[in-house]
């Protein structure tokens, strides 16, 4: 039985026009016609700009449906992964602006293609909103300053899975940066803070200052399998973190970055 989504309305559904219909970086207007084919959506404004076109389009096609089945059909159509095969930068970019727009109506476009039901935003400022707790709450607990790299709106749109991911990438990026080591995950982790290892972050003389760094080293592990790199053939990771879930998590890599501010480079 096919669900029958809600409409859009007219002020999202013509801001989702401007991102893709946008002169230098949207459709070109055969793209256009040819997606709107694909979706069994009628042009029935070919002579008009691209975005009142595309527009036009898909307002009609809402106006007989009743729902927005059509117009997130053409969406997923437009922004199917396997064009952006080469362009996985713009793809996001696109995936991003539009996410911004469906979240007014309680949709998001996952990375694969589907779509989910979300939380519905009420206003613009309830992702700044959002962000700006998050921060607050991070800056009295006095986390590390590079944790604040990671508490952006465009990835709190949704949820705060996408900061805490970020942000651990952050975290071990630093150490490559720190160590010249381009390894990633746990090769990397037993490459830097092995037996004989590159960074250190204490004398590691005694029996205690070893165990410590081991501890580390395990400490880091466990945010490595936890927020891992899927391969192409896995689902990508992805859960619902509260806020408080990912102040904890957060509060973790902000440990972690501290402990590396002060790490020496033997070798």
């Amino acid at each position: 039985m096919t669900i029958l989504r809600k409409c859009i309305s007219a002020n999202v559904l013509e801001s989702i026009c401007n991102v893709l219909g946008d002169t230098n970086s949207g459709l070109t207007g055969s793209e256009i016609h040819k997606y709107l084919q694909r979706a069994n959506i009628e042009d029935v404004d070919s002579n008009n700009t691209k975005r009142i076109r595309l527009y036009n389009a898909l307002v009609e096609c809402q106006n007989t449906q009743k729902c927005s089945n059509g117009i997130l059909n053409f969406i997923s159509i437009v922004l199917d992964p396997s064009l952006y095969v080469n362009n996985q930068q713009e793809y996001e970019r696109l995936r991003m602006l539009i996410n911004q727009q469906l979240a007014f109506v309680g949709y998001e476009l996952k990375d694969n293609g589907q779509y989910r039901e979300i939380e519905r935003a009420s206003t613009i400022a309830d992702v700044k909103i959002k962000t700006d707790n998050l921060k607050q709450e991070l800056q009295a607990r006095k986390a590390h300053v590079q944790i604040f790299n990671y508490c952006k709106e465009e990835l709190l749109q949704n949820n705060y899975f996408h900061s805490v991911l970020e942000a651990n990438k952050g975290l071990f990026q630093r150490i490559r940066d720190l160590s010249l080591v381009q390894e990633d995950g746990n090769k990397l982790i037993e490459q830097v803070f092995s037996s004989n290892p590159i960074l250190i972050i204490n004398n590691y003389q005694t029996a205690s200052e070893k165990n410590e760094h081991n501890g580390f080293c395990n400490l880091l592990k466990g945010l490595c399998s936890m927020f891992r790199n899927p391969t192409a053939h896995e689902p990508k990771i992805d859960w619902e973190i509260e806020e408080q879930d990912a102040l904890e998590i957060l509060g973790i890599i902000s440990y972690c970055h501290r402990r590396l501010d002060k790490a020496q480079k033997i070798r």
